[in-house]
């Protein structure tokens, strides 16, 4: 059972409202823990997807019938829908058939575009996340990387790839993290390489030079609890409040300017050993 049809004036009158074969089965296999959320992402490049629209009121009036008030529409117009994620971030909900849709809102109509015209829409809107199939049976929360690549049309690279307890950061984000929070906080040992000349032959020498030690004694990037990854740093001792937070603002704004961090990394959480 698809449900309702589509409208035949959509481009996708020809669509029965089912959902996509491929991504119907990453979804089933992403709800049984044999699938992951990148596989769902993979499935719905370059398909269809359903976004709903709600009829809003804009105009009402009150009026008294038998004793009791009833508010009467008198205009009204359709609104797309937005949904809020756990994480107070804002998230256009779509969905792989009516069937689906219907099963979250029975009130709402199904408007077809292709999944990389919805992704482009979150975007232009501020929405950084999709939500398919938000009245399940299996529901998946794509985030913003993906949302990213999907309007592009192209691949996902999750910064946190595998399942369960093979779960690992990305090397790429892994090395990113750790260089960016290193630059920020340096201390420790510096290398030169300056260059010596002699009468008889001229060689390369390496001198260190000790530099005030930082507040760091090491940055690793894990997968995250409350967020996508966990930056743990490891600090020296005996540091006080004001330079905790200090070091904190100073990794943010790092993490925020790197551009492998920016553009594969959907959230993170910071541990401090």
């Amino acid at each position: 059972m698809t449900g309702r049809e589509l409208p035949p004036t959509s481009a996708f009158a020809g669509d029965d409202g089912s959902a996509d074969p491929g991504v119907a089965a990453t979804l089933t296999a992403l709800g049984d823990g044999t699938g992951t959320l990148a596989e769902v992402v993979a499935a719905l490049a370059g398909t269809r997807v359903l976004v709903p629209v709600l009829a809003e009121l804009e105009v009402g009036e009150t009026v008294d019938v038998g004793g009791h008030a009833h508010t009467v529409d008198k205009e009204a117009s359709a609104g797309i829908v937005a949904l809020q994620a756990p994480d107070g971030r804002t998230a256009l909900p779509v969905f792989s058939s009516v069937a689906a849709m219907a099963a979250w809102r029975a009130d709402a109509r199904p408007v077809p575009t292709e999944v990389a015209r919805a992704a482009l829409s979150a975007v232009d809107e501020g929405w950084e996340l999709l939500v398919l199939d938000a009245g399940g049976p299996v529901t998946a929360l794509l985030p913003r990387p993906a949302v990213w690549a999907l309007a592009q049309q192209g691949t996902w690279r999750p910064a946190v790839p595998g399942a369960g307890e093979a779960r690992s950061v990305d090397p790429e984000v892994r090395a990113a993290v750790r260089a960016a929070v290193t630059g920020a906080l340096g201390g420790g040992v510096a290398e030169h390489a300056p260059a010596a000349r002699s009468w008889f032959r001229r060689r390369a020498t390496t001198t260190t030079t000790a530099t005030p030690p930082g507040p760091l004694v090491d940055a690793d990037a894990l997968p995250g609890g409350r967020a996508e990854v966990a930056v743990v740093l490891t600090l020296v001792p005996g540091l006080d409040r004001d330079a905790v937070d200090a070091v904190l603002q100073r990794v943010g704004a790092a993490l925020a300017a790197d551009e492998t961090v920016a553009q594969r990394v959907d959230s993170v959480e910071v541990r401090l050993r």
